[in-house]
């Protein structure tokens, strides 16, 4: 049997985290409504929510420029990552980070790009449909970002004699996001940690033996 090359598994990596990704979406919004949530444990509640911005809900200038930004920025990953993909000094390591973050990106763009047409929005409790006979919510370009995972780890209230924030509640950790946004996170953090050299292209180097 042929070994897969670097690309294909690039390539297997981004579909993956596609297939899953879309999977839960879809299930998220035809079984639960706006506003939704469902305990899992005490430290983690599937909660359905949608956004107009960017990773973790963050609201980031227009909907259309956001879209357009995205799949700009999604194109030239795309790009890097076929780059790299054949150029030997990059690890498979990086490789496969770098295929995170380009499916990351790609899951959220076919949010924006296709929910709007595919999905309505009616008012809770009831949940959306997937190709209502009256169409979807809103038009090409302008769906939202289905998020779903809650983690709040922690709360407490702060002391009162801490300055600005004292008796305020404090919950961590608050963001809703989706598996595309932690395939983002992922893929950033350990090329952060562990692959950083990579990021200018520079060449592992073989350990001179110092032995005589």
């Amino acid at each position: 049997m042929k070994r897969l090359s670097r690309g294909h598994w690039a390539t297997i990596i981004i579909f993956a985290i596609l297939l899953i990704d879309q999977c839960v979406k879809i299930a998220v919004k035809t079984n639960m409504y706006i506003g939704e949530s469902i305990d899992v444990t005490s430290w983690f509640k599937i909660a359905f929510i949608e956004n107009n911005g960017a990773a973790f809900g963050m609201e980031l200038g227009s909907k259309l420029f956001l879209t357009i930004f995205r799949i700009i920025a999604s194109g030239f990953l795309g790009y890097a990552l076929w780059y790299i993909c054949r150029r030997p000094q990059y690890t498979m390591g990086f490789i496969a980070c770098v295929a995170l973050i380009e499916a990351g990106a790609i899951g959220n763009i076919i949010d924006c790009m296709f929910y709007g047409l595919i999905f309505d929005a009616p008012m809770p409790p009831a949940v959306a449909t997937i190709f209502p006979e009256g169409g979807g919510y809103a038009p090409f370009f302008y769906g939202r970002v289905v998020d779903m995972l809650y983690f709040p780890l922690f709360s407490f209230y702060w002391p009162d004699w801490v300055p600005f924030v004292g008796g305020e509640y404090f919950e961590f950790f608050q963001p809703i996001f989706n598996i595309a946004d932690s395939a983002i996170c992922v893929g950033v953090a350990i090329i952060l940690l562990f692959y950083y050299k990579q990021l200018g292209g520079e060449e592992n180097k073989p350990v001179e033996n110092t032995k005589k």
